[in-house]
């Protein structure tokens, strides 16, 4: 005879939650796993019965009963620190941005690769920092004067027409 089968307690709230996330489509899909994995506990299945109908190890299951045990509802959730660590230095990441917009003594912009050498950390780096950012140097928002030496007198030409339009004018469109 083994050893009678020993279920987790669960409170009537606590089951009504576990049923919520089990059933709501917008549950992340592990949350779901471990919410199944504790109703089945509490209903009186057996380590491995859980791990079988699961889809999971049995070490998984003990591990997600004794999280739930010693911490309730909170205990399903991931742990704190979990993750890679961030690789670029958060001394990096302040030259970085604030650079951006200050472009190298001789260049009108920074490239990937210019302020990666100024940085001291790889091009794609730099790319990641500055997606993070919404920093686009590329893009320059600036008004561009023509070298045209008649160009102010054609230029309130055309002002003069938008405030005044000449009788019987016609605006041609491509």
């Amino acid at each position: 005879m083994g050893r009678p089968i020993q279920t987790l307690s669960v409170s009537a709230d606590q089951k009504r939650e576990l049923e919520r996330i089990r059933n709501a489509p917008t549950s992340p899909q592990r949350l779901v796993r471990r919410a199944q994995i504790v109703l089945l506990r509490a209903s009186g299945c057996t380590q491995v019965q859980t791990a079988a109908a699961a889809g999971v190890n049995r070490p998984v299951v003990i591990l997600w009963e004794r999280r739930f045990a010693d911490l309730g509802l909170a205990g399903l959730e991931d742990a704190a620190g979990r993750g890679r660590i961030a690789s670029i230095p958060e001394a990096k990441r302040e030259l970085v941005i604030p650079q951006a917009t200050k472009p190298p003594a001789g260049r009108t912009r920074w490239s990937v690769r210019t302020m990666a050498r100024r940085a001291g950390i790889s091009p794609a780096s730099v790319q990641r920092v500055w997606a993070a950012n919404e920093i686009k140097p590329h893009l320059v928002r600036t008004f561009k004067l023509s070298n045209d030496p008649h160009f102010e007198a054609k230029f309130w030409d055309v002002i003069g027409l938008y405030l005044q339009p000449r009788e019987g004018a016609r605006a041609l469109l491509r």
